[in-house]
């Protein structure tokens, strides 16, 4: 599983949403976002925590996790003044360690692009169907979650 896209407009290629399944480039996301007039890149790696777990299972209904990543990283980008945006979050069986979700923000200046950074993880968690299961020795349990991952609510 991948999906990829480019955000229309007026930062039109200054913004790619992205889930899949293998591991992220971090470095060559950093690359792409420095732009002319970009002062910070920020860059957010949510790694699988060792919470006494083995494996983490993650999965997403696709199109509107996508879809709504895009929105928040459109109203991100107005809000906060951003020059870039790349969200990519990962799906499926990871290990202890690996790369969940990468967030790389450039502004202008640190303050917009901390912020721009800060808004998009708190909206990721709380309006984009992605759900975790934390596996175990004994089992697993699915994380309840700001969107109601593993709950059975919708947000």
């Amino acid at each position: 599983m991948q999906s990829s896209r480019r955000l229309p407009g007026d930062n039109a290629g200054n913004a790619m949403i992205r889930i899949q399944n293998g591991d992220v480039d971090i470095g060559s996301l950093i690359t792409a976002a420095k732009k002319p007039g970009t002062g910070a890149v920020v860059v957010f790696d949510g790694v699988v925590r060792d919470d006494e777990i083995t494996e983490m299972d993650l999965e997403a209904y696709e199109n509107v996790a996508v879809s709504e990543m895009e929105k928040i990283a459109r109203v991100a980008t107005e809000q906060f003044h951003l020059l870039h945006v790349d969200i990519v979050h990962r799906v499926g069986r990871l290990a202890v360690g690996e790369n969940i979700l990468v967030i790389i923000v450039a502004a202008s200046h640190r303050p917009d692009a901390y912020a721009g950074s800060r808004y998009i993880i708190e909206k990721i968690k709380k309006s984009v169907p992605i759900w975790k299961k934390e596996l175990t020795r004994d089992g697993g349990r699915w994380v309840p979650g700001e969107y109601g991952h593993g709950s059975g609510k919708s947000a």
